[in-house]
């Protein structure tokens, strides 16, 4: 046979065979059956073999051109196809516009986070600076520099989570005070957020781990009715009502005299309900005026400064805003939950 005459009819036989493909897969399928490994191209090399030297450049050359028609041909019948397919496919899905939209929930910052950055702002705007401290602290600036003596009672009150003998997680964001007036002079007014671990029971008004903050103010003349009037100023602002506060008389071994401060119930005005158990009080905070010794340990003569110091839990003060029953809801990450806030 005419090998011309063999190339034309393979070239007219998959034009028949090209017109007759309907969809993707026929497509394939005829794409193995002329250009692969053994398809009907492949096969075409044969007759080189029968060939002279003299005639193969121009066989060869036959072949080749063939090869390209017949990939270029199947491409563009791919394209076609594929547009058909999705044309039929998006007259097909007829999107009902009237139909809602899916709703899609933002990420939001955690109510803990909320509540401190906004005790943070109020503190920042009446003067304050924040500090950080480290969680992982040494027994000396959480206790000792703070006026624990090594056999102090309050020790055992604060069931600590010891790393080493002398390395802890800190109890509570008083560690903070020490290094600030180590590394600074006063005037010094600073804030220190951070996570404070206490080993305790875990039930609905307390935790392992808890979010506190504590301010600090040391400068000449510093008095105690400066500590009532800043208590008043920022409890106001942070539950965006005019409180009245109550003072009682407490010890903590950093400040003296120390006391705990009571708020007026946030429900039911002083009147007496569920949150505050009939009392008409909710407990916010512990402060006092920086104990001599905590200035001394801090390289600040108590004969010329004197200061303030006072702290709280920051889930406790979202428990009372949003009346939430139960402290554990704050790290169980329950989205029921944490999209209320």
């Amino acid at each position: 046979m005419d090998i011309e005459k063999r190339l034309h009819q393979l070239r007219s036989q998959f034009q028949k065979d090209l017109t007759t493909a309907q969809n993707a897969k026929e497509l394939e399928a005829l794409k193995v059956q002329y250009l692969g490994k053994k398809g009907e191209l492949q096969g075409l090399m044969s007759l080189l073999r029968e060939c002279t030297p003299d005639e193969r450049p121009m066989v060869g050359k036959l072949i080749n051109e063939l090869k390209n028609d017949v990939t270029e041909s199947l491409d563009r019948q791919e394209t076609k196809l594929g547009d058909a397919e999705l044309s039929e496919r998006l007259k097909a899905e007829i999107d009902d516009v009237t139909l809602p939209g899916r709703r899609r929930f933002m990420g939001r910052r955690h109510i803990i986070s909320q509540t401190l950055e906004e005790s943070l702002d109020i503190l920042m705007e009446m003067g304050f600076s924040v500090q950080y401290g480290p969680d992982i602290e040494s027994e000396y600036y959480n206790f000792e520099a703070l006026n624990f003596a090594k056999d102090h009672p309050a020790r055992d009150m604060q069931d600590t989570f010891f790393i080493t003998k002398d390395t802890l997680l800190r109890t509570h964001t008083s560690n903070i005070q020490i290094r600030v007036m180590e590394g600074s002079k006063p005037p010094i007014r600073v804030v220190g957020p951070g996570v404070c671990y206490r080993n305790e029971d875990i039930t609905a008004r307390s935790h392992v781990m808890f979010n506190q903050i504590e301010a600090l103010y040391v400068d000449k003349k510093v008095t105690f009715g400066d500590l009532l009037s800043t208590l008043e100023e920022f409890y106001t602002k942070l539950f965006k009502n005019k409180l009245k506060l109550r003072y009682r008389p407490s010890y903590f071994p950093f400040v003296e005299p120390g006391m705990e401060v009571d708020i007026s119930c946030i429900r039911c005005s002083g009147e007496g309900c569920v949150l505050c158990k009939q009392s008409g009080w909710l407990e916010v905070c512990g402060a006092g005026m920086v104990h001599p010794e905590v200035l001394k340990s801090g390289g600040i003569d108590p004969e010329e400064y004197t200061g303030f110091a006072f702290g709280g839990g920051i889930e406790r003060v979202a428990l009372l805003r949003h009346a939430i029953s139960d402290i554990r809801f704050f790290l169980e990450d329950d989205l029921r939950f944490l999209q209320q806030f």
